[in-house]
């Protein structure tokens, strides 16, 4: 595994590198804690991207939603919101501004975060089932995808649908299905197996967020929904002003992901 994906075991260890400067997407680090994407809108905005969250829950599983203008959560009691991501992604009526390691010089008194389920937590319950991660074999983020499948709208946000995708040999798919459909919190079951052009997704060499990943002789790519999904709606209905995690950077929690296992 490459030193850009080395495990570290404490949740409370990685968002301290975070915080002092690190920057490193988070999928292999911090095993058995749930890690989770950050969206945060003014106020005027926040009950439409609940609805959309609650419209859409299979990309967009909430997790948390804090008070305006707090930078804190019960995922992870102590941890700053603003500091603690490793990085982080600025909007301005729905153009990317800039990707700080800090978001305390953007941060708004009126911001209303919601916290969102990843598909880094349950990477760990695939890996004991013996699902390669092909991804953190390789040292890459995970690539991810914009759809031509299109997201039920709410409000004034609407937009496609976005994915992740890991390839898995053909006699672990049935492992990789069961696994994360035990986990809806956080994105669950696929959303689809094999052809790529189903999903409307010309060339896998060419993600649209994270890294190209190099598939094993065989593989089957597996598409799970993704969190980047609010950016494509954000992107789309150019409201003033939201900040988010940068795809494949996310927010380590303190909870472990076997509280988001159904079973």
């Amino acid at each position: 595994m490459a030193d850009g994906h080395a495990r570290v075991a404490d949740a409370g260890t990685v968002r301290a590198r975070f915080r002092a400067g690190d920057e490193r997407p988070t999928a292999g680090l911090a095993p058995g804690y749930a890690q989770a994407n950050l969206v945060a809108v003014p106020a005027d905005w926040a009950y439409e991207m609940l609805l959309f969250c609650q419209r859409n829950p299979k990309p967009c599983p909430v997790l948390d939603v804090t008070d305006a203008g707090s930078w804190s959560t019960t995922l992870a009691p102590g941890a700053d919101l603003r500091t603690d991501l490793p990085r982080y992604r600025v909007w301005e009526r729905g153009e990317l501004v800039a990707e700080p390691g800090d978001a305390r010089p953007y941060w708004r008194a009126d911001l209303v975060t919601l916290l969102l389920g990843c598909s880094f937590t349950f990477e760990w319950a695939l890996t004991r089932a013996g699902v390669p991660m092909r991804h953190t074999e390789q040292g890459r983020n995970v690539p991810m995808y914009t759809t031509d499948r299109v997201c039920r709208p709410a409000g004034r946000l609407r937009g496609p649908l976005v994915v992740s995708m890991r390839p898995v040999p053909p006699d672990r798919l049935s492992d990789a299905v069961r696994e994360t459909s035990l986990m809806p919190a956080v994105h669950g079951s696929p959303v689809h197996l094999g052809d790529p052009g189903v999903l409307g997704i010309a060339d896998l060499a060419r993600p649209d967020f994270g890294d190209p990943v190099r598939a094993e002789p065989g593989d089957i790519p597996a598409f799970w929904a993704c969190g980047v999904t609010p950016q494509a709606a954000l992107r789309a209905a150019a409201p003033p002003f939201a900040l988010t995690h940068a795809p494949g950077h996310m927010f380590v929690t303190d909870v472990p992901d076997d509280r988001y296992r159904v079973l």
